[in-house]
């Protein structure tokens, strides 16, 4: 079997090798997956409870071994991939507490009408490079629940702890029902366009969620599609300046700010700018990030930063350092038109803008193609809200940012994405509706 090498950001080697499917070995994962799946939907959904609190307990026992994949391949510091695999688990048991609707349109002398989900069938887990493990969680506990069966395509970036949890999951579940395949630039489309998969979750760039939702166009799949992110934040000029200020650099730079949700353009009122520019940049000067996680995305960056160089842009702090390192980057009140503002950078670079007038700071954040997540921070909550029921926005936070829950749907407007995740909203896209009729 042929391999593709899987390199450590933080170091610039190499951390593993992953196999690199050719498609005959796709077309036969996706046979075995739509061999095991009718055994799988044939179970009591409590079964499938169960097997989801199995698959949580040895992610549990097995914590440690998986956050070091993920710092190895992704970078991030491994008390924040502990937290990411652990998060998976979590999501697993809460997702675990869900039940499918069934609705009952008719029931009289007549005829008795019901509608049901019923599941899709084989289900394509595309996950991004970002959180490896952490984006597993909309997909895979949902779609085990609701009866499909999945195969799981990682990152080519961050292969090696899908692939382990893969290995694990093999003295737990049905052979079939959880398959994982990694492989070069070619797997993704063979993926999106296989006719054996019924139904895509993707989670990434908007760019290439056009290009799957066309692939799977192809055998009308269905697609839930998790997208790019451009999210505003608005500040507010009542704020606690001392209290907001370590929030609001986080909510950037979080991950290095490799994040869907991070917040990405800071709109400050011209009263509060000043102060809290010069917070931030302080915070900024004694913050070292992890690396940005690969050389395509370092390149992003520092082609955003060379443009804001280039236009005389105020760049108040931070720029590369060793390898894929970057310090934390804070331009300076940049035109609205500029790339720093209409882009999302994933990165460590945020524009810091101005504004006066709180229509303007709204108008400003809908101005944009995206439309995933977005906050509105303020001493007075009911302002924030006013603020917050404006914005284009699939998931607006006052006063925080970046809070998800497995009981909450989450999606985003616009070219931010389609369909949703989480919640009963969120298992229901793994699902078909089918009605029943009996006539009495």
């Amino acid at each position: 079997m042929s391999t593709f090498s899987v390199i450590n950001p933080a170091t610039s080697e190499i951390a593993g090798e992953a196999p690199d499917c050719t498609r005959a070995e796709l077309d036969a994962m996706v046979a075995a997956a739509r061999g095991a799946q009718p055994g799988w939907a044939a179970l009591p959904v409590d079964e499938r409870r169960k097997y989801l609190h199995a698959i949580a307990d040895v992610i549990d026992a097995n914590v440690a071994e998986l956050a070091r994949l993920v710092t190895l391949e992704q970078g991030k510091p491994e008390s924040v991939a502990t937290e990411e695999v652990a998060g998976l688990s979590y999501w697993l048991r809460e997702t675990a507490k869900l039940d499918l609707p069934v609705t009952v349109n008719q029931d009289d002398d007549e005829r008795r009408s019901v509608t049901e989900h019923v599941p899709m069938g084989v289900v394509a887990a595309i996950t991004p490079w970002n959180y490896p493990l952490g984006q597993l969680s909309f997909k895979l506990g949902p779609a085990l629940l609701a009866g499909n069966t999945v195969i799981v395509k990682p990152s080519t970036f961050t292969p090696l702890s899908s692939l382990r949890l893969g290995e694990l999951l093999r003295d737990v579940l049905p052979a079939g029902v959880v398959t994982v395949v990694t492989g070069g630039d070619d797997l993704g489309p063979w993926v999106s366009r296989h006719p054996g998969i019924d139904k895509i979750s993707f989670t990434g760039s908007t760019r290439t969620g056009r290009d799957v939702m066309a692939g799977a166009g192809a055998s009308l799949s269905r697609v839930t599609l998790e997208l790019g992110g451009n999210d505003a934040a608005i500040v507010l000029p009542d704020v606690d300046v001392d209290e907001v200020a370590g929030k609001l650099f986080w909510a950037a730079f979080s991950n290095a700010g490799q994040i869907c949700l991070a917040t990405k353009r800071l709109y400050l009122h011209t009263d509060v700018y000043d102060r809290i520019a010069a917070r931030l940049v302080e915070l900024a000067g004694k913050t070292k990030l992890g690396p940005v996680s690969n050389h395509r995305q370092y390149d992003t960056v520092i082609d955003l930063l060379r443009d804001c160089r280039d236009n005389g842009y105020d760049i108040l702090t931070g720029g590369p350092a060793e390898g894929l390192f970057v310090r934390p980057i804070l331009i300076g009140n940049p035109p609205e038109d500029a790339r720093i503002v209409q882009e999302e950078q994933f990165g460590p670079i945020l524009p810091l803008l101005k504004f006066d007038d709180v229509e303007d700071a709204i108008q400003r954040a809908n101005a944009v193609e995206y439309g995933l997540g977005a906050s509105v921070w303020s001493a007075d909550p009911d302002a924030a809200l006013a603020v917050a029921r404006r914005l284009e926005a699939g998931t607006v936070w006052v006063n925080e940012v970046m809070h998800l829950s497995p009981l909450v749907p989450f999606g985003g407007l616009k070219q931010s994405g389609i369909g949703v995740e989480s919640g009963v909203a969120g298992l229901l896209e793994f699902t078909e509706r089918r009605t029943i009729t009996v006539k009495r």
